[in-house]
């Protein structure tokens, strides 16, 4: 059971890498609104590295964006964010293929494996976290200006991107949890040794002899 889940969790945590990879170069994180717009001939979108225009004739002209110090704070966030969040989820993907139960690797004992697969639980878990909060951020600014009334500017909608970085988040989280959860918890404390009394009543001696029920350590007796 505890390798079909490991294997579930991997299985989820390369999906929503694809998903960040195609979440972060996407064009499509906000689009222009039609409600603004008479004819609906032309579109306008923005990913997190250019700007986009489309006409219904089919053709797409796009420009990166010239400056970096020139963005907005929260662009510049976000494209540090999801570029955290990938190098996150390619390490935890190698990570967790080596915590595996069911690879084989030298002579690491399974309480190793289990931590190491435990790392990679823990890092899908932060990079999903890193992209929910990338593209959580970028959506919240795009709606603030879509009703802001003082807003001049051009009003943009939600685009795919963001949905994209969303789906990718949860499944990055998701995959995580169940690779945290084949951990078990080990006991930090050994059981009490437990000492049998024997006495020889010729002699007057006293002997204390360690019980049986460990199999692996010397008995020793005490006189």
């Amino acid at each position: 059971m505890a390798v079909c889940l490991q294997v579930l969790g991997l299985v989820l945590g390369i999906v929503s890498w694809c998903l960040q990879s195609s979440s972060t170069s996407s064009l499509k994180w906000k689009v222009r609104s039609q409600a603004e717009t008479v004819t609906s001939s032309s579109w306008q979108f923005e990913g997190l590295w250019m700007s986009c225009a489309a006409t219904s004739l089919g053709s797409v002209q796009c420009s990166r964006f010239k400056t970096v110090l020139g963005l907005p704070a929260h662009l510049q966030a976000c494209r540090a964010l999801m570029i955290i969040s990938l190098i996150l989820g390619l390490a935890s993907i190698v990570v967790t293929v080596l915590g595996l139960k069911c690879t084989k690797i030298g002579r690491t004992s399974e309480k190793v494996k289990e931590q190491i697969a435990l790392s990679g639980g823990l890092l899908f878990i932060l990079s999903g976290v890193f992209s929910l909060i990338a593209v959580s951020w970028y959506a919240a600014r795009v709606i603030n200006d879509f009703y802001d009334p003082f807003h001049s500017g051009m009003k943009f909608e939600l685009g795919t991107g963001l949905f994209l970085g969303w789906a990718a988040s949860g499944l990055a989280i998701l995959g995580g949890s169940l690779l945290c959860c084949t951990c078990r918890r080990s006991s930090s404390t050994p059981p009490a040794r437990q000492f049998s009394f024997y006495s020889n009543t010729s002699g007057g001696q006293s002997i204390y002899k360690a019980a049986p029920a460990f199999e692996n350590s010397s008995s020793k007796s005490y006189v």
